[in-house]
């Protein structure tokens, strides 16, 4: 999942992905919260699945955003 976020934020944001790693931050990108729930929605119709977002995503790295999905998806299979 963390190589697919990473080619997600490329494409979307015009950035090389050997400049993104996991400790790379959503605020260092210029992400805004809203960019963040237009991502998660991208990830879930791409991934055909609904991560039941509850409240407030404290998710700050690319890192932590992969780790989340992937605990996601393990959840559901």
């Amino acid at each position: 999942m963390y190589d697919r976020i990473r080619t997600y934020l490329s494409e979307q944001l015009d950035i090389p992905v050997e400049e993104m790693d996991r400790d790379t931050t959503f605020e260092s990108l210029h992400l805004d919260s809203l960019d963040m729930v237009e991502m998660i929605m991208d990830m879930e119709e791409e991934l055909g699945v609904d991560f039941e977002m509850d409240g407030e995503m404290k998710l700050e790295t690319i890192g932590e955003l992969a780790d989340f999905i992937d605990d996601k998806m393990a959840e559901i299979e």
